[in-house]
């Protein structure tokens, strides 16, 4: 019989115990010790915390100059996991939020398993804070970072933060929380994240979530942050996409697709700002928006490969067509090569139409092995340009 903490646990988070140690809060692991790495002690040396000064708090935070990386956490010849990250900068702009990229590699690995701009790693999209509270990442007020995806290892990690962009940051603070003896499987995977900018997407053509992965494993998510092209396309609703999933064979068309950007994230009619457990939108202001969706209750496994897009498809309304039809718009339906006619006086009310914005995503996936064969991250002014400042 299941102990009541265990109950508890399963009644709170549905579907994320698969991914953690499904055991009682009241049992130990033989062998398995705990370990922080922060600024007071960045190797989780045993013993080694809180040594500046006497130990009354002499190293809290460190800087990171333009340029400059920084190991925040490395083990060598131990198996283990990652249980918990939180950190906050003092310079949080679209600059330093996209400009800053962080690191993860996997058992002495050369290239790394997870590499994204901070931000957006975080899930704050577009280079704006937000406050937000979901299972795998949070935000409480707006000035933090935090994750909860459990990170395994087999024979080692190391974090990195690297400062890509001009500005120098004066403090950077972290936890990181991890837990050394864990005893490997060969069912535990790797965790893995992707970074992706399309500034602006093309007409008829799916957005890239994620390029294709091969081997076999579990997409986790992805949040996303649109910039809605308003010069071309005005306000009109941008979200009738839909989120299509290739795997494992797919060619021509997927396995999994869904009915629509906010249909994908479990809203309706249009998006708003709210918070929830596996979906949120944490900003939804004017031509911006950004919002998030995990897959913990409804796991998306591959055992081959896999692909993930996003389609680029509007739609238009009354107030739109006169808009449209005095700029001499030359629109798009789906892969018909025909320009919608604007002038045709009986032109429907409502329809589809292709699209091009700016779109940019941060897609996390597990994978049986610690690399990946993805693209590289795009370099730091590519992440950067456009954004804007909170207002």
């Amino acid at each position: 019989m299941k102990s009541p903490c265990f109950l508890a646990s399963v009644l709170l988070w549905p579907g994320l115990l698969p991914l953690v140690e499904a055991q009682p809060l009241y049992q130990m692991p033989a062998g398995v010790e705990t370990r922080w790495a922060s600024p007071e002690n960045p190797g989780g040396e045993k013993g080694g915390g809180a040594t500046t000064h006497s130990g009354r708090k002499g190293r809290p935070c460190m800087p990171l100059k333009a340029g400059e990386s920084s190991v925040l956490a490395e083990v060598t010849g131990a198996s283990g996991m990652i249980r918990r990250i939180w950190m906050t900068i003092s310079e949080r702009t679209p600059e330093t939020l996209r400009g800053i990229r962080i690191d993860f590699y996997w058992d002495g690995c050369a290239r790394p398993a997870a590499s994204a701009p901070l931000g957006d790693f975080f899930g704050v999209g577009l280079g704006r804070m937000a406050k937000f509270e979901s299972a795998l990442f949070s935000d409480p007020e707006g000035r933090s970072f935090n994750c909860f995806v459990p990170m395994p290892f087999r024979t080692g990690m190391k974090v990195v933060l690297t400062n890509e962009s001009k500005v120098d940051v004066a403090m950077v603070f972290y936890d990181i929380d991890y837990t050394l003896g864990d005893r490997p499987d060969d069912g535990r995977l790797y965790f893995h994240a992707w970074f992706n900018r399309e500034n602006p997407t093309e007409c008829l053509r799916d957005y890239t979530i994620l390029p294709k992965v091969s081997g076999r494993g579990r997409f986790l998510g992805v949040n996303v942050g649109v910039m809605v092209n308003q010069k071309e396309f005005f306000a009109s609703w941008w979200g009738e996409g839909e989120v299509k999933m290739y795997l494992d064979g797919d060619a021509e068309h997927p396995t999994l697709s869904g009915t629509g950007t906010e249909d994908y994230l479990g809203s309706a009619w249009g998006l708003g700002e709210f918070s929830q457990a596996y979906t949120g939108c944490t900003h939804a202001k004017g031509p911006q928006f950004c919002f998030y969706r995990w897959h913990v209750p409804d796991p998306v496994y591959f055992h081959t490969y896999l692909r993930v897009a996003l389609q680029q498809i509007g739609l238009w309304d009354p107030t739109n067509v006169p808009l449209f039809r005095a700029a001499r718009s030359r629109n798009f339906y789906e892969k018909s090569e025909n320009a919608i006619n604007w002038d045709n006086p009986n032109i429907a009310k409502y329809g589809l139409m292709e699209r091009r914005d700016d779109v940019s995503s941060c897609a996390y996936f597990y994978l049986d092995r610690p690399e990946n064969d993805l693209p590289a991250l795009i370099r730091p002014d590519d992440r950067i340009r456009g954004l804007e400042p909170d207002q």
